[in-house]
């Protein structure tokens, strides 16, 4: 299962936003459609006026595959919940459509922790020291050591996690991501090792960074 979402300064327009001559959405479904992902199922959740346009996306790119959409809610995990409720397969795998980096390599290593840990997600060490800032002062500073920054593509027992979003749903709890759902439930999340250029596209310097490493690689984010 694959989940594409808004919510940046780009808004629903990122996943569109041209990356070398493809929308930054078909990069992520190309990834996710190449067999050694080891997805077997692609469920896209966007915007419905979108949905015509992902479907031609999806065919085009990850034929194998096929693409179902539904759509979004108000909150990143109700969008979630809607894409797990129509996958049908008992290992899940969430990403974000902005996060046109990721490689097949990378789903199917936080794939394979998932089926021994049941919880996985991809992470990348914190390069800056992180603090804690509440009008307009420094309150806390962490130590980076130790820090990591959360990345998608994550991956779960669709059973467990369907069981975090409903224990979220009854205590009212929003979380930024699905790994932060699944630690409220008490179980733990297996961090596997991301890449930095699985970066999410929520500025136009996100772009240009892309580029830049596109152009370095002879068409390739690795």
């Amino acid at each position: 299962m694959a989940a594409a979402g808004s919510g940046s300064r780009f808004g629903g327009a990122k996943l569109w936003a041209d990356l070398a001559g493809s929308p930054v959405l078909a990069w992520v479904l190309r990834a996710l459609g190449d067999p050694a992902s080891g997805v077997t199922e692609l469920v896209v959740v966007a915007d419905p006026t979108d949905h015509r346009r992902v479907v031609e996306v999806g065919a085009a790119v990850a034929p194998r595959l096929g693409c179902v959409c539904v759509a979004g809610g108000g909150r990143r995990q109700d969008s979630v919940r809607n894409g797990l409720e129509a996958s049908t397969r008992d290992l899940v795998l969430v990403h974000d459509g902005a996060r046109p980096g990721v490689t097949p390599e990378l789903v199917a290593r936080v794939l394979a922790s998932a089926r021994r840990h049941g919880a996985a997600t991809a992470c990348v060490p914190v390069a800056d020291s992180t603090a804690r800032v509440g009008g307009g002062f420094v309150e806390e500073v962490f130590e980076r050591s130790g820090l990591g920054a959360i990345q998608t593509p994550q991956a779960f027992i669709r059973e467990l996690l369907l069981q975090a979003h409903q224990r979220a749903a009854e205590a009212d709890l929003s979380a930024d991501d699905d790994a932060a759902l699944i630690l409220a439930l008490g179980h733990g999340v297996a961090a596997v090792p991301g890449d930095p250029r699985n970066l999410k596209v929520t500025r136009t310097e996100d772009l240009m960074a892309l580029r830049a490493w596109l152009a370095a690689s002879d068409g390739v984010i690795r």
